[in-house]
């Protein structure tokens, strides 16, 4: 093995060696740039540390739900439930027969069901929102499960009565049950623990994922119909409705913090397609959210490393398309030596950005090749299809016909829950709630927002 990284050692020598500084030189101060960002981010991000305090208050724990996996949204509400909230407010589908019957089997009185035809994520979460009496609100996606002490740790930011916001921190459900959450699980880590402490820290993180995030309630009920009624180029926004209610708590003059004292676990797809379809969606909704914060103003009000981070996130094909191609169509020659540095370049890079990962789970440094492949692919192919159909709207990874999201439902966790939803109300017919649980909501989003600023979003 010795003589092995010996030989390597040489001719990484000899190759390097032969290689005019001149020619790479243009790569080389992209590459400091790139770099000093990161180290910039990562740096602060180790000195946020969580806030610690006794204060605590009224909580409403608001969950929307649409063709969830009843098996999956039940395991979840026990995790809830365990950390003693106010209340829990489920906003399901009406056509959610399965899911009705089975809530309305639960005894705890601090969970109400609100059935509610979706016209999409954001409406139910107005009804919840509207519903709910606690001084935080706590959205959470309806398969993700709760570490102990989330409550209480996600309740001590709001302490200081300039803070609206509060993520959480996030990691992937059953890790090892697909390679493709292993790799979400990895990218989710990079962020979590590189970037948004960062932006915590400074009173601006630009998306408190809606997988679990806190709000003051009165930060969010002012902005609520501008949550549910956002057009972008002419179009209802479907999704990326935490992305929109983080910037319009910040553009209300409110901190967005995180606490990563507060760990949360949700479902992430466990196939290639599905993990696709999500980063498509993804990146989608970042183009519009951040594009809709740098024309109203906001991103430029906000703090140097929030901006940064924002404006990486959208030029990130250009830059990473412009260092790939100077390589490929410049300076590389097609040889083996030259594809060899190229491949240690990326692996290099990727292996030192994802130091928070592996020192955490050391054993799949085996994984950075794949890693390395998955996030140019991230970077280049699907946000430049993002970009162009950014306008798109839909959620992709679940719909009317399956239980559950596509490649995240109980089956793909081991179990046997079947992917087809009843056809129609007759095949499931449930049995209803109590009649002061299942209530018609009032709350319904308006036909259109009016805003006087053209194309945009108010």
């Amino acid at each position: 093995m010795s003589s092995f990284f010996d030989a390597f050692w040489s001719w990484l020598v000899q190759a390097v060696g032969e290689t005019s500084w001149r020619d790479v030189m243009p790569l080389g101060i992209a590459g400091v740039f790139v770099w000093g960002l990161w180290l910039y981010r990562a740096v602060l991000s180790r000195f946020a540390k969580p806030v610690v305090n006794d204060y605590r208050t009224t909580t409403s724990v608001v969950v929307p739900a649409y063709r969830e996996d009843p098996d999956i949204l039940l395991d979840c509400l026990e995790t809830w439930l365990a950390q003693n909230p106010t209340e829990v407010i489920i906003v399901p589908d009406v056509a959610d027969h399965e899911v009705i019957r089975r809530l309305s089997l639960v005894t705890d009185p601090r969970v109400r069901v609100l059935a509610f035809e979706h016209r999409g994520k954001r409406s139910a979460l107005g009804v919840g929102i509207r519903a709910a009496s606690g001084e935080v609100v706590v959205l959470v996606d309806s398969d993700t499960r709760w570490e102990e002490g989330l409550l209480d740790a996600v309740q001590m930011p709001f302490a200081d009565p300039t803070v609206g916001g509060v993520g959480t921190q996030q990691n992937v459900y059953q890790r090892r049950s697909s390679v493709w959450r292993r790799i979400a699980d990895w990218l989710v880590n990079l962020r979590y623990y590189d970037y948004v402490p960062a932006m915590g820290r400074a009173g601006a993180v630009a998306c408190l994922s809606g997988r679990t995030a806190a709000y003051r309630r009165a930060a969010i009920t002012p902005v609520l119909t501008n949550l549910e009624d956002e057009f972008f180029l002419g179009r209802r926004c479907v999704a990326g409705d935490d992305g929109r209610l983080t910037w319009l708590v910040l553009a209300s003059g409110y901190k967005t913090v995180h606490q990563s004292s507060a760990r949360a676990l949700s479902m992430f797809p466990s196939s290639f397609r599905a993990f696709v379809k999500q980063r498509v969606r993804w990146s989608r909704n970042s183009y519009r959210c951040y594009l809709t914060a740098l024309y109203k103003g906001w991103l430029w009000r906000a703090p140097l490393v929030t901006k940064i981070t924002v404006l990486q996130i959208l030029l990130t094909p250009v830059t990473m398309g412009m260092a790939l191609g100077y390589l490929l169509l410049s300076r590389l020659e097609l040889t083996g030596r030259g594809i060899a540095l190229v491949l240690i370049w990326l692996l290099l890079g990727r292996g030192v950005r994802g130091y928070s990962h592996l020192r955490r789970h050391p054993q799949e440094l085996l994984l950075l090749p794949l890693l390395a492949v998955v996030v140019v692919m991230i970077s280049l192919p699907i946000k430049l299809y993002a970009f162009i159909t950014m306008n798109k709207q839909g959620w992709l990874t679940r719909n009317s016909d399956t239980i559950g999201g596509e490649g995240q439902n109980s089956a793909s966790l081991g179990g046997t829950t079947p992917v087809a939803a009843p056809a129609t109300a007759a095949a499931a017919e449930p049995a209803m709630a109590p009649a002061a649980a299942m209530e018609p909501a009032a709350a319904t989003t308006s036909a259109k927002a009016t805003s006087g600023l053209g194309a945009f979003p108010s």
